[in-house]
């Protein structure tokens, strides 16, 4: 396109670009009289705009240089079933057209234009784990300088494939990609570089994202591979995103729910072994603790094993061990009390050795404490059983057990010190796993 000379004291700027047509070099320029009154007229760039179909360059050896940065503005979703991330961002492209400049200063010191990206050409640079089709925005437009210099943003929904672990959740932290890479151009027509610092795009995504979701973004590192396809190479960048799941929500809905209806359990160890109410207690809590993992579910992830369903596993599994024992014991103490069996001998040795303080002699301790009017209260920590309490022994009570030696009495009194001890033994279970789990929460929330 041709522009002249004309009108005595009117403003006739020039514009000049070179094009690329069929291999030599043309020039042209552009009348840009009146930009900076009446707006830029959109035929003073219509040859530029017929060459947005080929890659702006004057000499086709000569790679373009595309510069790329991006801003992760939300996290959508993280599907552990599918192994997806969905997530927002805004992908910012620049690179140089070489067919446009101009001097500002002869052009209304217009430095700076917005263009219709539909009227440029674009490089067609994708994400190589994107699964799903980009629809871009209609009708976006980008910065043309007066340089030559190209700024094109656009919003992107990208879902993309990443390798997800949800063993730690929901304390998990996870590691996705996003390559960039082109779809047709290869080394030798593009390259690819970094238009900001990686801490700069860190920075400005983690303000970004840390005021909404229940995901936080820890950081984000580059490395820039080359990707082989047959015998082309293309260039690409590939940025890894750290994300970490804000724990809270699941801490109150899930962990202290829990922690709760299993302390009330362990507290459940002081009622008496021989009381009647013991057992019904449990029972409530066990379709208590069942109906809050039915009502939960839905917070916990669809596929994978992960520890907190471990957690819930064994707390459901304690429970049921502590119903099936307060049953044992209830029978225990009621056949001690009518017909006492004869116990074991290695049962015997056991629980003198677990019930002694001097362990290390527990012959020598059967043989000091074991007397022919043996009672619980011999031994520490135990108290004579209430049913009998002040009762005067019957002769039929006094004889001899043929197969131990004892008496009825004293075989009633070690099968409620035997039951006594397995009390002690899972109430002290429970303790322990009460402190691994307060630990394990505490450890991994600060990791």
């Amino acid at each position: 396109m041709e522009g002249g000379w004309s009108g005595r004291g009117g403003l006739l700027l020039c514009l000049t670009a070179s094009l690329l047509l069929q291999g030599r070099v043309n020039t042209f320029t552009i009348n840009c009289s009146g930009f900076d009154q009446h707006g830029v007229d959109p035929l003073a760039f219509q040859t530029v705009f017929k060459q947005k179909n080929f890659r702006p360059v004057i000499n086709y050896s000569i790679p373009t240089q595309v510069n790329i940065s991006f801003t992760l503005s939300a996290i959508l979703e993280v599907d552990a079933q599918l192994q997806l991330l969905t997530s927002f961002l805004w992908l910012d492209l620049t690179w140089n057209n070489p067919f446009i400049s101009w001097d500002p200063e002869e052009c209304g010191h217009i430095n700076k234009l917005t263009v219709t990206a539909e009227n440029l050409w674009l490089p067609d640079i994708f994400i190589v784990e994107s699964m799903d089709v980009d629809h871009t925005m209609e009708g976006l437009s980008a910065y043309v300088t007066s340089d030559g210099h190209i700024v094109y943003s656009k919003p992107m929904r990208v879902t993309s494939i990443c390798r997800l672990d949800i063993f730690y959740f929901p304390f998990d932290q996870q590691n996705c990609t996003f390559t960039f890479s082109s779809f047709l151009y290869t080394v030798e027509n593009m390259l690819l570089g970094m238009e900001k610092e990686v801490w700069e795009i860190a920075d400005t995504s983690r303000d970004i994202v840390s005021t909404q979701g229940q995901w936080e973004l820890l950081g984000i590192n580059k490395a820039k591979p080359n990707m082989s396809v047959g015998s082309s190479l293309f260039d690409q960048i590939m940025f890894y995103v750290a994300i970490r799941r804000r724990p809270r929500r699941y801490i109150i809905n899930l962990l202290v729910p829990s922690s709760f209806l299993m302390v009330i359990d362990t507290l459940s160890f002081f009622l008496p072994a021989e009381s009647e109410n013991r057992a019904p207690f449990k029972i409530t809590l066990l379709l208590g603790y069942n109906v809050f993992l039915l009502m939960m579910n839905k917070l916990l992830p669809v596929s994978g094993t992960p520890l907190i369903s471990v957690y819930f596993a064994l707390c459901l599994s304690l429970m049921v061990v502590s119903l099936l024992e307060t049953i044992f014991i209830t029978y225990l103490l009621h056949l001690a009390n009518t017909q006492p069996p004869s116990m074991p001998g290695w049962l015997h040795s056991l629980l003198l050795y677990c019930t002694s303080p001097k362990i290390f002699c527990p012959t020598a301790l059967w043989k000091e404490n074991v007397g022919p009017r043996l009672t619980p209260t011999h031994l520490p920590g135990l108290t004579e059983p209430r049913g009998l309490v002040g009762k005067n022994l019957e002769p039929r009570e006094a004889e001899l057990n043929g197969d131990s030696g004892m008496t009825k009495t004293q075989l009633t009194d070690l099968w409620v010190q035997f039951s006594h001890m397995m009390d002690t033994f899972l109430y002290r279970l429970y303790l322990l796993f009460l402190a691994s789990t307060i630990i394990t929460v505490i450890v991994l929330w600060n990791s």
